[in-house]
């Protein structure tokens, strides 16, 4: 009876513990939401007070309103260039590092060993390490619009992707490939017709986190992209200011809460596919 009344105090302290973390994270969403809905004048000195409909605090869409009319450049143009990014790079990146993982996997020689740590290793490198150079690099070769961008966004995911997916193809047994072989499948056919059906789990994990990635970027586009043609919604929020650098604090929540509402729908209904995904690309192999 000790030991089971021990294990149930234990559980409740851990789910205390887990309860207020979970607070910890939400708070700053719950802000958000809050202030998205109040004047500005009281977001600075009533942060967390909650605006009740009719109260002098209380904006309602006003600040939506404002925050999508403000300035030159148009909201929805900058709705449309990140789903544009967003899209692309998933595409790329589940394409590309899923064939390179599944070569790294099936033909065990030191350039693919090499090749492998090497994307591994770059999941350690921090952005800021390269991002000057790789500015000037992307200038260079045109890779400064909403269609070029998604190569540099390759070359920053393929680490996570191929780590992923080369843990997962090491599970699949060489038999079923070498029976496609044997039926006629070439080594395309092979890929798309054998391998990609079995890598399901892992290719839904891997894009649904590169998309909440990609589209909740800042600082890639806002160096790579030329600003005065194409802004992602992120890039659009930091330019909601006025004279003299004002910043109307009400339409800049508002934006954010209608940036960050797709990303919290996408993750909540599939979060369950980043379990397997994780589960099968990490632990297996």
């Amino acid at each position: 009876m000790n030991g089971l009344a021990s294990e149930r105090r234990n559980k409740m302290i851990l789910s205390i513990i887990l309860g207020i973390i979970c607070v910890i994270y939400v708070l700053p969403v719950l802000a958000v939401l809050i202030n998205s809905f109040k004047l500005n004048t009281f977001v600075k000195t009533d942060t967390f007070a909650v605006p009740l409909p009719g109260s002098e605090m209380w904006a309602g869409v006003d600040n939506f309103v404002k925050g999508m009319t403000f300035g030159k450049y148009p909201f929805w143009n900058s709705v449309k260039y990140s789903v544009v990014i967003t899209l692309l790079s998933t595409a790329l990146i589940l394409v590309g590092t899923s064939m390179a993982a599944w070569y790294i996997a099936r033909v065990n020689s030191l350039f693919c060993k090499i090749l492998y740590f090497l994307c591994v290793f770059s999941m350690v490198v921090p952005f800021q390490m390269v991002m000057f150079t790789l500015s000037n690099t992307a200038d260079q070769l045109k890779l400064n619009t909403p269609w070029t961008i998604p190569i540099v966004y390759l070359g920053f995911g393929a680490g996570l992707a191929i780590f992923m997916f080369v843990g997962f193809v090491k599970s699949i047994p060489l038999e079923i490939e070498e029976a496609a072989a044997i039926d006629g499948c070439g080594p395309v056919r092979t890929f798309f017709m054998v391998v990609v059906p079995m890598l399901k789990p892992t290719m839904i994990s891997v894009g649904i986190l590169e998309i909440m990635w990609v589209w909740n970027d800042y600082l890639l586009p806002y160096l790579v992209l030329d600003l005065e043609k194409y802004r992602t919604i992120t890039i659009h929020i930091q330019y909601l200011k006025g004279s003299y650098g004002t910043v109307d604090l009400g339409a800049t929540t508002a934006l954010i809460l209608l940036s960050i509402i797709p990303v919290i729908v996408f993750y909540l209904t599939c979060q369950k596919h980043i379990i397997k995904g994780v589960a099968a690309g990490a632990v297996k192999g």
